[in-house]
């Protein structure tokens, strides 16, 4: 059960990570990318139907790990109060932008909260789980700066991906430029793990930009949420040796009549959430159309 409920906080924080990786993204690139407010809209539109459906991955995470693993998120949590009250903050900030921005006169705020509110959380995500890793400050800064750029690659694939005209084309340039930051800090931040996953993750990300510039948009993000997945198999890893310093796996975990009660549930709801995502995601398919 132990092995079994790690497996599961895996997958929910990969799946965070992957659909929120290009959520950030957009967020942060959606300003570059457009020239007009109809652009900037359509660059918005892209994430509107899916971003706060993806942040329940984050909740179900959290919530996993509080329930399976006691100790370790409370060592978690407590040991990174700060960085993860500024990830609340920013997901508020952006939350908010999003959902006023149709609502006022002037949107420009707005627009600055969903930039800085989605760069925050892309940022200290990696810095949290590198320090929870390696420890120490430089660690943390490599960590977000991958993080960072990475959910930058991915926001550009997708804004390239589903979006027309010459927003399409600034996201297919912002996405090569986004690649040739994030491939050298990618080296930099998992070579440091040495797993086959992480050095897969490099692979991916180099082959998402010999894709993104061959305008095979579909494939490049295929890849570039390949390399987040595999990077965050490469951290979980390392995490399942020791999830916190003198802290096993073992030690963090529930006891067996709690995991077992959490398995049934689990059981009887993710596949129903897991569906209706996967409906989501099929319904608002297709390319967002930008008004001229």
């Amino acid at each position: 059960m132990i092995e079994l409920w790690f497996v599961i906080i895996a997958f929910l924080w990969t799946g965070y990570f992957v659909l929120e990786g290009f959520d950030f993204g957009v967020g942060m690139l959606a300003p570059v990318v457009s020239r007009t407010p109809a652009e900037q809209r359509a660059s918005l539109q892209t994430i509107g139907p899916v971003w706060d459906g993806n942040e329940v991955w984050l909740i179900t995470a959290v919530g996993a790990m509080f329930a399976a693993f006691p100790a370790w998120y409370a060592g978690m949590f407590s040991g990174f109060y700060l960085p993860v009250t500024l990830i609340l903050a920013g997901l508020i900030m952006r939350g908010v932008g999003l959902e006023w921005r149709g609502k006022v006169a002037s949107p420009l705020w707005c627009d600055l909260g969903i930039v800085v509110g989605s760069a925050l959380p892309a940022f200290l995500w990696g810095a949290v789980f590198a320090g929870l890793l390696f420890g120490g400050a430089p660690a943390a800064l490599l960590g977000g700066a991958f993080t960072l750029a990475v959910c930058a690659l991915h926001g550009a694939v997708f804004l390239a991906l589903k979006t027309t005209g010459p927003v399409r084309r600034r996201a297919r340039v912002a996405a090569l430029a986004a690649a040739g930051v994030s491939i050298p800090i990618a080296v930099a931040a998992l070579s440091g793990l040495g797993t086959f996953p992480a050095l897969t993750a490099m692979a991916a990300l180099a082959a998402a930009t010999a894709l993104t510039w061959r305008r095979r948009e579909g494939w490049a993000f295929a890849a570039t949420a390949g390399a987040i997945v595999l990077a965050t198999v490469a951290v979980f890893m390392e995490l399942r040796v020791r999830p916190l310093p003198g802290l096993t796996l073992a030690e963090a975990a529930s006891g067996e009549y709690t995991l077992t009660m959490l398995s049934w549930i689990g059981l009887i709801t993710l596949p129903f959430v897991l569906v209706y995502q996967g409906w989501t995601y099929w319904v608002f398919r297709k390319r967002v159309q930008v008004a001229g």
